[in-house]
């Protein structure tokens, strides 16, 4: 059963008519000057590791006053041009916004041994007891992009973990909700060419991580992974327990538990999104606290628009605002 909830209509800008060009326009287009301010607060999680979290505070807020709690994707980070965008936006509108840097991302890089993946949601669970902690008595929204969708819909549909009480809906923005597609999609013509860009970002990303903390898990390849399926069944899935990349898709996969999730969530997708196939929410059972919104383009994580109704085009900036604000 698929649940749907009314939102304004997405019109593409009409040079952008195709998931491909939305996706990379997205990640392309230029992005407003950003003075960076915000108060950094070091959450401890499990393992002994550390995340980050970036607190943007606006003048007007007073305490009681809703929070919201950003969650970056796949290579992505605090300064993420979608997390600083829309932090810069909800604070426009009095919300006081913390922009989560996962293990080892960001200002977090030499604060964890253990990288990330799409199942540490108790992570997210500390980052919201850290912000329950600053805020006391503030409803907190989550909101999840991409593979921070995934790791916020996890913590929902987590029956022998509640999430935290200051927790009262969620946002789930283009989320692979079943990895072991995503992952195949990646594999499929010019889709190649993002999984390139991502094992050879996650690559990096690992080697600057081996500099600042040399204990470190360490891999050696017996060749370069030549896809996120080859990375992760060498690196992600032995070294956080999982063993193999089959077993961290199947276990880490939201697609099974959605018809647990019991707090108000919005899942936001575009069905040419050449990352997440459609497919996954045609198939996907979701709980009767969940709504799904399709549009018919947008990318991933793109949303471009084509009109001015949004004064910068970015529809996906004002419709997390709009649903972040109108719960106040």
């Amino acid at each position: 059963m698929m649940n749907s909830a009314p939102r304004p209509h997405f019109q593409p800008h009409f040079l952008l008519r195709l998931g491909h060009l939305q996706t990379l326009a997205g990640f392309f287009l230029p992005r407003p000057a950003w003075d960076e301010t915000a108060q950094r607060h070091v959450v401890p999680v499990s393992d002994g590791d550390q995340i980050v979290l970036h607190d943007d505070c606006p003048p007007q807020w007073q305490p009681a006053d809703r929070t919201a709690l950003l969650v970056h994707g796949l290579s992505g980070s605090h300064a993420s041009p979608y997390m600083m965008r829309i932090a810069r936006k909800l604070n426009g509108r009095g919300i006081r916004t913390f922009r989560m840097d996962l293990r080892g991302c960001g200002a977090g890089l030499a604060l964890a041994r253990l990288p990330y993946h799409s199942g540490r949601s108790d992570d997210t669970a500390a980052a919201l007891a850290a912000i329950a902690q600053l805020c006391p008595q503030s409803p907190t929204s989550l909101v999840g992009f991409s593979l921070g969708g995934t790791i916020s819909l996890n913590l929902l549909a987590d029956t022998n973990n509640p999430p935290p009480p200051n927790l009262d809906r969620c946002l789930a923005i283009c989320p692979p909700i079943d990895l072991a597609a995503s992952v195949a999609a990646l594999r499929i013509g010019a889709n190649r060419l993002y999984d390139r860009f991502f094992v050879r970002t996650l690559l990096q990303q690992m080697d600057a991580q081996l500099q600042v903390r040399p204990d470190s898990p360490r891999t050696v390849f017996a060749r370069p992974p030549r896809g996120m399926g080859e990375f992760d069944n060498a690196y992600t899935a032995p070294i956080c327990g999982f063993g193999t990349a089959e077993n961290y898709y199947r276990q880490c996969s939201p697609i099974s538990s959605l018809p647990e999730v019991r707090l108000p969530t919005l899942i936001l997708a575009a069905a040419d999104d050449p990352l997440v196939p459609r497919a996954c929410f045609d198939e996907a059972r979701l709980s009767p606290t969940t709504a799904l919104h399709i549009t018919q383009f947008g990318g991933h994580l793109g949303f471009i628009g084509g009109t001015r109704e949004n004064t910068d085009r970015r529809w996906m900036d004002w419709r997390v605002v709009e649903w972040v604000a109108s719960h106040d």
